[in-house]
């Protein structure tokens, strides 16, 4: 049995990642704000023995040093999280991704313990070349945009964790995530799918920002987190950047009907201007799609789940929760 410790754990990725981890025989420890996690994500842990919840920042080090002390390995997923968090508190999420991480990433240095960082698919910024490549640059829009400050921020992330490779042997592997979808995901923070489903079992308009030609892959949390593990036992992760996703290809027009029928909804579809929808510098990206040889390469990753088996286990997930 080893001791894990999950920063965010109470939240969409995390909490799954916890179950996983347990099912495993390990034992989690879990640091979370609860600011955009819940404890209802992790109320059906409360009572296993091998799982702790602990409330408080990442960047309190006295509450996060001994957790770290204990831990054999340090998965590191809290941060802000979401276009509309990002777009309504920039300072916040600077703070959260740059101060919050350099103190996960001293703390795991100091006491000599390896980290798998998650990063974003948004430090690819407003890069055009598809499929995105792990070596590729790095192309932000002007700071005046707020919707690059999260993507900035985690590039830092990514920047600071390989100097700390370099320059004191920190053993961190940092996986650029993918669109992650599935149960217990919130629509709170401009999460489209829990948004559409939660909207066509209302019956209510599928709101779609933008013309809906934009093209995202999305991934099912449940291949996302046997990854994000995969990726910590293998040690030739180690000091690299590795994409992690999903290939299948869709609109954001088509899921909005893929789920409106999986779902049997009656509900329109209607596009909101991203002036409306956000303000008048809102900028989006026509296409993110993820180049995973790497990730093949390292542990031969396959996706096991599709898109609409996806659907599914959201819209299921959202009928029992309501």
């Amino acid at each position: 049995m080893l001791t894990y410790l999950v920063t965010g754990g109470a939240g969409f990725i995390g909490s799954h990642l916890c179950d996983a981890l347990l099912s495993r025989g390990h034992r989690v420890l879990v640091l979370d704000d609860l600011s955009t996690g819940s404890r209802d994500n992790v109320a059906h842990l409360q009572n296993e023995s091998r799982f702790s919840l602990s409330v408080g920042s990442i960047m309190d080090r006295r509450q996060l040093d001994p957790l770290v002390e204990q831990a054999d390995a340090v998965f590191h997923l809290a941060a802000a999280v979401g276009v509309r968090l990002v777009i309504e508190n920039p300072a916040r999420t600077i703070e959260t991704n740059v101060v919050g991480t350099t103190a996960v990433l001293e703390s795991a240095n100091t006491h000599a313990k390896p980290v798998l960082l998650t990063s974003s698919s948004e430090v690819y910024g407003k890069a055009s070349k598809v499929p995105f490549s792990e070596s590729d640059d790095l192309i932000f829009g002007h700071t005046g945009v707020g919707r690059w400050s999260y993507g900035c921020s985690k590039a830092i992330d990514e920047y600071l964790a390989m100097a700390l490779a370099r320059e004191s042997g920190l053993q961190v592997t940092i996986a650029r995530l993918f669109n992650t979808v599935g149960p217990r995901q919130t629509g709170k923070y401009g999460m489209v799918l829990p948004t559409f489903v939660r909207q066509a079992l209302k019956n209510e308009p599928l709101t779609i920002h933008g013309d809906g030609n934009q093209r995202r892959c999305f991934c099912a949390v449940g291949d996302v987190v046997e990854t994000l593990i995969g990726l910590l036992d293998q040690p030739a992760s180690a000091g690299q950047v590795i994409n992690v996703g999903s290939e299948e290809e869709v609109s954001i027009g088509e899921l909005a009907e893929r789920v409106k029928q999986l779902a049997g909804s009656s509900s329109s579809i209607v596009r909101v201007p991203y002036e409306v929808a956000w303000d008048n510098q809102f900028e989006d990206m026509p296409r993110r799609v993820p180049d995973l040889s790497r990730l093949r390469q390292l542990i031969g990753f396959t996706p096991r789940r599709s898109l609409d088996d996806i659907i599914r286990s959201v819209i299921v997930h959202e009928r029992q929760a309501n």
